[in-house]
């Protein structure tokens, strides 16, 4: 066959070798709008540095690696003894530990470091998603632990260490630990309050042996786990390590890894806990949901942020294409209804990386609150310190929302993203499969959609301070378009309504997050991002699909700005 049949030509380039951080300007924006003047530098730095080489050809190559070789259960070693491991590729490893070094696990009390944190994981995550379910969980779980200082006084340093270290060892003897979770169970799923694990305490104070199973724990190679059993005086929280002080084995058997839609990359096991299985508790016994909702609510902000670095890589991916592929006499990204679908889609992936970012800032207000200097006094925007508690009420309310309504737009998102680059996109070599596989993953982890909107409205019946802290913060942007103004007083008719509002739970979950993202979106967004988000989104003037945005808007400028430059 003739050479000349197979000359290349009208084809995209690869997105490689471009910094992830910078091309992403609503990303690197909010690091500047919400960090203090004197931490932007280091902050720029290290991000620079995370975005180069998660947009490398290298650790891209990492992250096809890790999802086309999953772990494997490893239960025996060569001699017949039980040891329950699981077997990761060694790009996973060096995934893990480019994440752990970068800090995404080091948030509590650093700084800043909510908001250098969470910006980093929107960074790393576009290389490879599963390998972030250890570093969020680690991350997450600070809160827990510190509901038993002596405990954390053990753990949480090898939480927030930028050492990643993979061997199973007592914790004192590590430089760096991972920490995962293991709530529900096979009979009660989100309703974790019917679980059945037993914990049964022994003479030393604060020590149990717990007996059931969990139907998901998540990061099974984790060096501990918070779990949840019945003890004598109720659903308790507890801490189980794999390694006990002395070096024996914890035990602790992995019955099988799940075989998921997507996240092939990262193992999510059933495992038993057979009687002997040691275990800490963590805060008072009856208590467990108190004490654990910290870390749930921590890993419920990095599903938004997940989402929106779903959202953000196959934006990025679908503009890129359209900006070197010929069709029709001309680049499709010229062609007026392909520009309307990229700026519909860009619009989406926007609001939510500003509205996450958002959130993580309110963390940094909250996690500096009793401090004397929080390196910060821009959490919120307002010019000046913010004031915790509202932050604190704010989050009370916004993470849930945010956490119900971005993971719920990544699926479509990713989807038109993928038609965007049309049979290219459909083959696995484009990497859009494998985003398409993800996209659902954020929606179901720690609270499917019913569980948020749920959660909204219990917030909404018994905690005042949170809707004034959401309509304090939906205010500041008052006045400054009309369609958002018509929106938020159709938001307050709908609150001051409470009659069956079960049913309409998520109705309302996702006003008040498209309110709350287009409130943010005209206060720190170019003009021409928020004119498209609230004439789409708020007044009503678009459609069910994406690519039916008004025609009159700048729509070259909002694709120009989503684009990531190689």
């Amino acid at each position: 066959m003739a050479a000349s049949t197979h000359t290349v030509t009208n084809q995209a380039p690869p997105l490689v070798g471009y910094d992830v951080f910078t091309s992403d300007r609503a990303l690197a924006e909010a690091v500047e709008r919400h960090l203090a003047p004197d931490l932007l530098a280091e902050a720029r730095d290290e991000l620079g540095l995370l975005g180069r080489a998660t947009g490398s050809a290298q650790v891209r190559e990492w992250g096809e690696q890790a999802n086309e070789h999953p772990p494997r259960l490893r239960t025996h070693d060569r001699y017949g003894r039980r040891i329950d491991e699981v077997v990761f590729h060694p790009a996973w490893h060096r995934l893990l530990g480019k994440s752990v070094s970068a800090g995404l696990t080091d948030a509590w009390g650093r700084p800043g470091g909510h908001v250098r944190r969470a910006a980093g994981f929107l960074v790393a995550s576009q290389a490879e998603a599963g390998h972030g379910c250890p570093v969020s969980m680690t991350h997450a779980a600070v809160p827990a632990l510190r509901a038993e200082p002596e405990l954390a006084a053990v753990w949480e340093p090898a939480a927030l260490s930028h050492v990643y270290e993979r061997e199973l060892r007592p914790v004192a003897e590590k430089p760096g630990a991972l920490l995962g979770m293991a709530m529900t169970e096979k009979q009660g799923g989100s309703d974790v309050r019917s679980n059945t694990t037993e914990a049964r305490p022994l003479a030393a104070d604060g020590e149990y042996v717990l007996t059931g199973h969990k139907w998901f724990c998540s990061a099974p190679m984790s060096d501990a786990f918070l779990v949840l059993a019945q003890a004598p005086g109720g659903l308790t929280c507890f801490l189980v390590p794999r390694v006990l002080a002395d070096g024996s084995r914890n035990a602790f058997a992995i019955q099988r890894l799940k075989d998921k839609l997507g996240n092939r990359s990262n193992a999510s096991a059933e495992v038993e806990f057979d009687g002997t299985t040691w275990a800490r508790r963590v805060g008072e016994e009856g208590r467990g949901i108190r004490t654990i909702m910290g870390m749930v609510a921590a890993t419920r902000l990095d599903c938004v942020l997940g989402s929106a670095a779903l959202m953000r890589q196959a934006v990025a991916q679908a503009v890129h294409h359209a900006s070197y592929r010929s069709a029709f006499g001309g680049l499709l990204v010229e062609k007026p209804l392909m520009r309307n679908v990229l700026a519909d889609l860009a619009l989406e992936s926007e609001a939510a990386t500003v509205l996450g970012m958002r959130l993580a800032a309110a963390y940094d207000a909250v996690d500096a609150d009793g401090r004397s200097d929080s390196g910060s006094d821009h959490g919120a925007d307002t010019g000046g310190r913010s004031d915790p508690e509202q932050e604190r009420a704010f989050l009370r309310i916004a993470v849930p929302a945010a956490k119900y309504w971005v993971t719920k737009r990544c699926t479509p998102v990713v989807a038109e993203a993928l038609e965007c680059l049309g049979g290219n996109g459909y083959v696995e070599e484009s990497g859009m499969p494998r985003l398409l596989r993800e996209s659902p993953l954020n929606s179901v982890w720690e609270g499917s959609g019913n569980v948020q909107a749920l959660d909204v409205v219990r917030v909404l019946r018994t905690e005042p301070a949170a809707l004034d802290a959401l309509l304090r913060e939906v205010g500041a942007a008052r006045g400054a378009d009309h369609r958002l103004d018509r929106a938020i007083r159709g938001l307050l008719v709908e609150l001051a309504d409470l009659e069956g509002i079960e049913a309409r739970a998520r109705r309302l979950t996702e006003r008040l997050a498209l309110v709350l993202q287009g409130a943010l979106l005209v206060r720190w967004a170019p003009p021409e991002v928020a004119d498209a988000f609230c004439a789409a989104r708020l007044g009503g003037d678009g459609g069910a699909a994406f690519g039916t945005l008004p025609h009159t808007l700048d729509l070259r400028a909002v694709v120009e700005r989503a684009r990531a430059v190689v």
